[in-house]
């Protein structure tokens, strides 16, 4: 599934395409449609922080005689997810420095993001060979069928048709994957990162990013016209028979509840890593981002800081995963468990 990889992989790139979705279309009836995420009140935070527990991964990273400290983090969530338990809490306070894939409280940064995927929906439009030889082309320079199946999938999600011109389309696919969990939900709008990136804001910590816009945008891209097909009428097939929703909430709980094992074998059960295409984007995704996210949190810790890293929790399994990279590195390592 490239879309729901990409839902899972990416942090800012999601999140702000996916403030698009946040109100469904007018003309169908509001029964129909996915609940919309809202803003908690004042007291719904209050209670909700009172009665926050630990969620997720953490782990302390010792290495010159100072704590560091990773946590795995999901970006689809639930509202009462969004709150820090007592440990996730402390490792965020004991830190000097919180490091993000992406600081979505930059605005600066969310600006290129966005020129980034406007500019990206704009070479959609233009086709650059997506709808060659195709018996006909629709919104977005794309064939016929798989344009008329995702305005389907539009129309059904509540989303407004105009995301096929505004998006580009492999951006539409991982929007409607994420719409998708809505029904279970789960929202990017509840999304931990963010919520941790404004709690360190509030707290006065120095707050920065692993990655860039760009980089995030370039994994969004498909490498070639079949390529694009092949993912559309995978993530469409996916919709289609409802099976994206499911995935994406098997991994919310591994999250939420703490499941390692779990997300340490996701590709055993994912359905993603089938075909080479697949596999290599996989690997694009999710191995290829952990060692420059490694050597920058390497780096900070080196300078004289502590670090507290919040990134994708399927970033930090395996051996190419970011507590493994950094243990390599010469970082006593240690999983806090709840």
């Amino acid at each position: 599934m490239n879309a729901l990889r990409r839902v899972l992989g990416l942090t800012a790139a999601v999140l702000v395409a996916g403030t698009l979705l946040a109100a469904p279309a007018r003309a169908q009836a509001a029964a129909q449609c996915p609940p919309s995420a809202h803003l908690p009140t004042p007291q719904e935070q209050a209670q909700a922080a009172a009665q926050a527990r630990d969620r997720g991964f953490l782990w302390r990273i010792s290495k010159n005689g100072r704590d560091s400290w990773l946590y795995g983090t999901i970006h689809l969530a639930r509202m009462e997810w969004m709150f820090p338990g007592p440990q996730v809490s402390a490792a965020l306070r004991a830190s000097e420095v919180a490091a993000f894939e992406l600081d979505v409280t930059d605005s600066a940064l969310m600006q290129r993001l966005q020129q980034g995927l406007a500019a990206g929906a704009a070479g959609a439009k233009g086709g650059a060979g997506v709808a060659a030889g195709a018996a006909g082309a629709a919104a977005g320079g794309l064939p016929d069928d798989l344009a008329a199946r995702l305005k389907a999938q539009l129309r059904a999600a509540c989303a407004p048709p105009e995301m096929l011109t505004s998006m580009s389309p492999e951006m539409v696919g991982a929007m409607l994957v994420m719409m998708s969990a809505r029904r279970e939900g789960l929202d990017a709008s509840y999304g931990i990162d963010p919520a941790l990136a404004h709690l360190a804001r509030r707290e006065r910590k120095s707050v920065v990013s692993l990655e860039t816009p760009e980089m995030q945008l370039k994994l969004m891209r498909s490498s070639s016209a079949p390529d694009l097909r092949a993912g559309l009428e995978k993530v469409l097939h996916d919709l289609e028979e409802d099976r994206a929703r499911p995935l994406l909430l098997r991994v919310a709980e591994a999250w939420e509840q703490g499941r390692a094992q779990e997300l340490e074998h996701y590709r055993d059960w994912c359905d993603c890593a089938s075909t080479e295409l697949e596999r290599a984007t996989l690997k694009a995704m999710l191995d290829d981002r952990n060692a420059p996210m490694a050597a920058r949190i390497d780096a900070l810790h080196a300078g004289g800081v502590s670090v507290f890293a919040a990134v994708g929790s399927l970033h930090m399994f395996g051996p190419a995963g970011l507590p493994a990279l950094l243990a390599r590195r010469g970082y006593r390592v240690t999983r806090i468990e709840w």
